[in-house]
């Protein structure tokens, strides 16, 4: 009886999909993985850019760049076809005026464009037929081994 429920919860393990796992817990495991790819390298200009102009100061964390690396790619996973506008607007957030009422901000084009030609250049997507870009076999590929690996 024990070594069948073992069995099945094995099985259960090795069927896991990238939606089922957190997403912290996936991106923040992705993320270390693309650090280590050379295509993928933090351009200087990174360092001192809002990620919004909705935002006041550029992220805290030094390794900000991975992660959202990691979290464009999982997004192209889930939607499947996506361009740069509609991730823009995911990454947005609410831009504070004051008394006024707040607006919402779309987040910068320029890290998406920049995160999305890096991930072309180390194939993992590629531009589809219709607008927006796909994860290829390699990206789809990447992407389970990491959640295996979870």
């Amino acid at each position: 009886m024990d070594i069948e429920k073992n069995k099945e919860n094995e099985n259960k393990k090795s069927r896991m999909t990238i939606l089922d796992i957190k997403p912290e817990i996936f991106i923040s495991s992705f993320a270390i993985k693309l650090k280590q790819m050379p295509d993928f390298a933090m351009p200087e200009w990174a360092k001192l850019v809002k990620t919004s102009f909705g935002k006041e100061r550029p992220p805290q964390e030094k390794e900000w760049w991975y992660r959202r690396a990691a979290s464009i790619l999982r997004q192209i996973y889930i939607k499947g076809i996506i361009g740069v506008n509609k991730l823009s607007t995911k990454y947005g957030t609410k831009k504070n005026r004051g008394s006024r009422p707040d607006k919402i901000a779309k987040g910068s084009r320029k890290i998406i464009r920049t995160i999305i030609q890096q991930a072309e250049k180390a194939g993992l997507i590629s531009k589809a037929e219709k607008k927006g870009r796909q994860l290829t076999k390699q990206g789809l590929a990447l992407l389970a081994e990491v959640a295996q690996s979870i």
